[in-house]
This record gives structure tokens, C-alpha cells and sequence, in this order.
């Protein structure tokens, strides 16, 4: 059984197929803890409904290396195996990966490398500005350099002509979630070996 983390400052709407596939035993994990940076973000609501701890903790005022000490503790406390980025809105400190270097994936909305160091809608705007054929989302390890770490999974799908921002970033969506699923059971083989 791996034991997750999860950092988010959005929806969370990936957090919905990840407890699925825990309750239909797809997926051998447990969601210990999800914090966020956001006091009103979904994602917190979507964890306390589903009765996993939540945390907010509050980044404004603090150097990035306090908040993510903060980050830290919590992850700790619980025990915490891989931590996944959902939609988490901030940059972690060097220190903070490298001392959980190989233990934290991140979900990209493409296809990396392209279009990295994009966010959210910017990313599908720039994919329809380029017309693009196909497009999707990538789980990835998390380094140093933002979006550049080692790719896990990637998962496509086409660009429509008639596509617009908001059916792209649904489509992408869709993808995401299952990318996850399949990346953490990856990971769970690779953690288990480095134990």
C-alpha cells in the first residue's frame, strides 16, 4: 500500500478518479493528506467530503522554503510515501525537491516538452494557436527545473478544428485522471525496489 500526499490550489478534479480507483481496489494507496495553499479551493471540500484530512496552509508573508517547511511537516506526519501535484498553483523550493527527489509527480496539461512552463487555459490557447493535430497530458517527476523532470505517462488525444479552450481543457482532463492512476501504480514498483 502506498500512502499519498496530495498539493493542490485548484478544483482537485483529479483527486475524484484517484479515491475511485482506491474504493474499486484498482489502485492499492491511500490519499493521507491534501493540502492547499487556497483557503476556498474545491480541492480541500472534495477531501473532507470524501473524509480524507485536509490542510490549508496559508503561503502569503512566508519565504518559499518556510511554506514548503510547513508543507513538509504535515507530509511527514502522515507518513507520506509520493506526493502529487493537482493543480498546485506554486513552485517548490530546490530544497523541498531535492529532498523528496523521486517521490513527487506533477500532472502537465500537454504533451511535453512542449508547451512546459505553461498553466491551466494558457497551455489549450497556445495549442489551438499552433494548430495542432493532438494533444494531452503528461505525469512527470518533479525536479528542480519546472516541467522538466522525467516523464512517467503521457496520454493523448486530438485537436478538433472546431475545438475551443474550454472543450480542450475538458477533453485533456479526461485524461488526466486515469494518467494518474497508471503513474502511481508505476511508481509504487519503483518505490518498493528503492526500499
Amino acid at each position: 500500500m502506498i500512502r499519498l500526499g496530495v498539493l493542490g490550489s485548484t478544483k482537485g478534479t483529479d483527486l475524484v478518479p484517484i479515491l475511485s480507483a482506491i474504493s474499486s481496489g484498482e489502485l492499492r494507496a491511500s490519499v493521507e493528506v491534501v493540502i492547499s495553499n487556497n483557503r476556498g479551493s474545491l480541492i480541500l471540500e472534495k477531501a473532507k467530503n470524501s473524509g480524507v484530512p485536509s490542510v490549508f496552509i496559508n503561503h502569503k508573508n512566508k519565504s518559499r522554503e518556510t511554506f514548503d517547511g510547513e508543507v513538509e511537516k504535515n507530509l511527514l506526519e502522515k507518513n507520506v510515501d509520493l506526493v502529487l501535484l493537482i493543480g498546485f498553483m506554486r513552485i517548490l523550493s530546490k530544497e523541498f525537491v531535492g529532498r523528496w527527489a523521486g517521490r513527487i509527480i506533477n500532472v502537465h496539461p500537454s504533451l511535453l516538452p512542449k508547451y512546459a512552463g505553461g498553466m491551466n487555459n494558457d497551455v489549450h490557447r497556445d495549442v489551438l494557436l499552433s494548430k495542432e493535430k493532438e494533444t494531452g497530458c503528461t505525469i512527470h517527476l518533479v525536479t528542480a527545473e519546472v516541467d522538466r523532470g522525467p516523464i512517467i505517462i503521457q496520454k493523448k488525444c486530438s485537436v478538433f478544428h472546431d475545438d475551443t479552450i474550454e472543450t480542450l481543457r475538458k477533453r485533456v482532463q479526461s485524461l488526466e485522471g486515469v494518467a494518474f492512476v497508471e503513474a502511481i501504480n508505476k511508481m509504487k514498483g519503483i518505490l518498493k525496489s528503492e526500499n
